[in-house]
């Protein structure tokens, strides 16, 4: 089996040997899914999973815009649509200086076993430019997410491809992208989520992703008879995932003791609480702000600069922040101080060494396309919605989510338990993603 993984790997390897990023996402998917499917006949033979990992179609182009000074700028745009076997295109839109084709191959890559986790009709699909929002005006931002539609909308629609927002892209960005897709097109049709509650938008949406990660930290623990009242939690990050991550912690009775960003990290031993998160999110979402700000107003926390918050004790950690965050000596810091449950809500931030330390470990750890695909199957009901023509209510919205949530825990651990009863949640979301693909694959033949 190793020999075919390795095959498998060398050939991936050769055609996108300069791609990191994407060539760890299908090594670990490989390991899970070739065993499987040498196990299972209708599989085997068919070269599905290389079929996977390449895209239908990669789309790059040129984004030029004037800045308020009247300087013309050049940044490069992309739309990877990976796979669209079980629905039209899905993922989200990045606006961030570290964005290249390889990033967003493997974002592509996940979103495809994402979605399918979902249950919804939703195939795969990356995109964005190496364009930083940061710093950037309203005006400048504007001038740049029109000039991004101009040459994407040709390759978007609501039956082919339905972009999202991402890292850099809020609903400021949306909005500015919504309004020339509609201009150009000559439509009001649901061609991207994360739109505003008064034009198309889904509540619960901006919410999604991080309450949908803690549903599933929930679920996880449930198979421990335990839960996230009274736990002391560890989040990366302090933009919208893990903002809200934060949020449903507090609501349920946990205790949040660390946010950060690229500048590094706050640790309250007292616990950020509601009035706390209210005012990282106004820091964040409106004054565009460093997390180091936090301590000028609440001077018992502590900032502590370029560092990541793995080292700092917890019960839960939610790697939140971006991909490879989490390394081999974060892990072991993480269990040495007694740590019982890791869960992803960004994508891939944990390293392969450190997932294989948690296994082996026996600790609970959920991948992010499993845990993070709150945001994705809100998006999909976003998409419901703007097709019947009607709005759900929050609750409503709040019901289907946890129930898709727990949906995929339970595909996890239909795919995922081993002999001694742990759960490999990667083996089985990797699994379970693969087959409702791989069957529609199989069904529309050699295409």
């Amino acid at each position: 089996m190793e020999a075919k993984i390795k095959a498998f790997m060398d050939e991936v390897k050769t055609r996108n040997g300069h791609e990191p990023e994407f060539i760890q996402a299908v090594q670990e998917v490989a390991e899970t899914v070739i065993p499987y499917i040498a196990s299972n006949e209708i599989y085997n033979g068919k070269n599905i999973l290389l079929r996977m990992v390449e895209p239908e179609r990669l789309i790059s182009f040129r984004v030029a815009w004037v800045d308020d000074k009247g300087e013309i700028h050049v940044n490069r745009g992309y739309r990877i649509q990976m796979n669209s076997a079980i629905g039209p295109y899905k993922g989200g839109l990045r606006f961030h200086p570290s964005v290249n084709a390889s990033i967003l191959k493997f974002l592509a890559f996940e979103q495809v076993f994402k979605n399918s986790l979902t249950t919804l009709p939703m195939g795969g699909g990356k995109g964005g430019s190496d364009f930083d929002p940061k710093g950037k005006s309203d005006d400048e931002v504007m001038r740049f997410c029109h000039a991004f539609m101009l040459e994407l909308n040709r390759h978007i629609g609501p039956n082919t491809d339905v972009p999202a927002g991402d890292i850099g892209v809020g609903a400021r960005e949306i909005g500015f992208l919504f309004g020339m897709y509609k201009k150009i097109r000559n439509e009001f049709t649901g061609v991207l989520t994360g739109k505003g509650l008064s034009w198309g938008g889904s509540k619960i949406r901006p919410e999604a992703t991080g309450y949908g990660t803690v549903y599933f930290a929930q679920s996880m623990l449930k198979t421990k008879n335990n839960d996230v009242s009274g736990k002391t939690v560890v989040i990366s990050g302090s933009g919208n995932v893990a903002q809200y991550a934060a949020e449903k912690v507090i609501q349920l009775g946990g205790k949040v003791v660390t946010m950060s960003d690229s500048s590094g990290f706050i640790y309250d031993k007292d616990g950020i609480d509601e009035d706390k998160l209210a005012f990282i999110m106004d820091l964040k979402n409106n004054k565009r702000g460093r997390i180091s700000e936090y301590v000028d107003t609440y001077s018992a926390a502590t900032f502590h600069k370029g560092e990541k918050p793995w080292g700092v004790k917890c019960d839960i950690a939610f790697p939140c922040a971006t991909q490879n965050e989490l390394g081999l000596e974060h892990a072991q810091q993480l269990m040495k101080n007694g740590c019982i449950c890791v869960v992803e809500g960004a994508n891939m931030p944990s390293t392969a060494d450190a997932i294989h330390a948690f296994h082996k470990a026996k600790i609970l750890f959920a991948p992010g396309k499993a845990s993070n695909a709150g945001g994705v199957a809100t998006s999909g009901l976003e998409m419901s919605q703007n097709s019947l023509r009607i709005s759900w209510t929050r609750e409503e919205v709040d019901e289907r989510l946890k129930g898709i949530m727990s949906d995929i825990h339970d595909s996890c651990i239909e795919f995922g338990k081993e002999d001694d009863g742990y759960c490999n949640y990667v083996k089985g979301a990797n699994i379970a993603g693969f087959v409702k693909v791989a069957d529609a694959m199989l069904a529309q033949g050699i295409i």
